[in-house]
């Protein structure tokens, strides 16, 4: 029956001696157990971002031809280390050059058509000169006879009057002034004569008209036509042989780069096509293309130092750089890729072969947490000691993270000497009194 008073007065004992010290404010409610905080301050942290990806080639060249020629010999299998230059393949160019052959016949039979045409022109111009000259001069002697035959007519005509005039005196028989009429009938003849032939020698001058008119002119300009049609032919003639030499330079298929045959669609005998012969590799170097979110494409520079691991590799790593962060996989997608570029000596790094990638993150300097501290998986809250006078109580505080290494981590929304407490999984109630530790 006495032992409630007792109790009773024990409780009332410890409650007024409790606190800090002898007079130190009253922890009500305190956390049996202390609560382990850090205070928040400022710092730097180089982060890391690990993404896994696949393995790509540098360059991957499918080549196809487009000849219709048989094969004739195939020099490499699948597996096979080629070089840039070395010959793949031989296509079959018995036929092409025979046709080259017999336009190499039509261009020598064109050239020499040009040759004849050429002194055709030559010779065109000598005879259009001529014509023309020969023409102009014809005008002149038909004028000097035209009026040779007029004064002579003229004189003749001054004659017959004389000599009528003396028939009548009795001077001259009538048998002479006959004779005088002859004379003039036949001047008279003579001038019409003259006359047309004035006009033929004028007509034959506007025909043949002059070096850049006329007749002349135009049978110079069609031998000049003639020549260069031959020319043009000379030049389509060159062209067909030029196309015949590139189709059987193309007849021997070498390899554009230095890589690994990875697949090989052609044996001797057989046709071309329109497949894929040869896909050739480039492993002295490679991507790997690395699946990347949105957030990755804000973080990750270019530039940036990767380390990249591969699953039955041991402890072999590689190192690289990244070259590109490229947008949208498939149109409507939100995943992206992270292009890392590095040597890959031995080729040991084969295309299609899955990596685990590391890659450094630029330095980040703020207020730092330990990572541990945050309550959710989206590092948006924690919880703080908050000292209430009265209390020291459990406050939750929305951060954002700017940056990690896994261990202590960025966060803009807290203050440098803030108590966070540092492990955010405790299950602690907002408001909760706690012990700090």
């Amino acid at each position: 029956m006495r032992l409630g008073p007792l109790l009773l007065a024990a409780v009332l004992l410890a409650t007024g001696c409790g606190g800090r010290g002898g007079g130190g404010r009253i922890r009500a409610g305190a956390s049996p157990n202390p609560v382990p905080t850090s205070a928040a301050r400022e710092t730097t942290v180089r982060g890391t971002s690990v993404i896994s990806g696949v393995i790509a080639p540098f360059e991957n060249v499918a080549i196809t031809s487009s000849l219709t020629e048989p094969t004739d010999q195939v020099n490499v299998l699948q597996g096979d280390y080629v070089r840039a230059g070395q010959v793949l393949a031989v296509l079959d160019t018995a036929d092409l050059r025979a046709e080259m052959a017999q336009a190499q016949g039509v261009l020598d039979t064109d050239i020499r058509t040009v040759q004849s045409d050429e002194a055709t022109i030559r010779q065109t111009k000598y005879t259009a000169t001529l014509n023309i000259g020969t023409g102009n001069d014809q005008v002149k002697s038909a004028q000097a006879a035209l009026a040779q035959a007029k004064q002579n007519l003229a004189n003749d005509q001054l004659n017959l009057v004389r000599d009528r005039q003396l028939v009548t005196n009795g001077y001259v028989a009538q048998q002479t002034v006959d004779q005088q009429v002859t004379t003039v009938v036949t001047d008279q003849g003579n001038v019409r004569i003259a006359q047309a032939n004035l006009q033929t020698a004028l007509t034959n001058q506007q025909v043949n008209g002059t070096p850049s008119n006329g007749l002349q002119a135009s049978i110079v300009s069609t031998a000049t036509a003639n020549a260069a049609a031959a020319r043009a032919a000379i030049e389509q003639a060159r062209g067909q042989i030029q196309q015949y030499q590139t189709q059987i330079e193309k007849a021997t298929i070498v390899s554009p780069v230095d890589g690994v045959i990875t697949n090989r669609n052609l044996n001797a005998g057989e046709y071309p096509g329109s497949r894929t012969i040869f896909t050739i590799q480039e492993l002295d170097k490679v991507y790997a293309d690395l699946n990347a979110s949105s957030e990755d494409t804000f973080a990750i520079p270019v530039g940036a130092n990767v380390t990249l691991s591969v699953s039955g590799a041991g402890a072999q790593q590689f190192n690289g750089k990244v070259v590109a962060v490229l947008g949208q996989v498939t149109p409507g997608a939100t995943d992206f890729t992270v292009q890392v570029l590095l040597q890959n000596p031995g080729r040991k790094l084969q295309a299609g072969l899955p990596v685990s990638a590391s890659i450094d993150l630029p330095p980040v300097r703020g207020v730092g947490i330990p990572t541990t501290a945050f309550l959710d998986d989206t590092h948006t809250s924690v919880m703080i000691a908050d000292d209430q006078l009265v209390d020291v109580v459990a406050k939750t505080v929305k951060v954002r993270e700017l940056g990690s290494d896994g261990t202590t981590s960025i966060v803009s929304g807290l203050k440098p000497g803030q108590a966070v407490i540092s492990n955010g999984q405790l299950g602690l109630a907002n408001g909760q009194s706690i012990a700090q530790n």
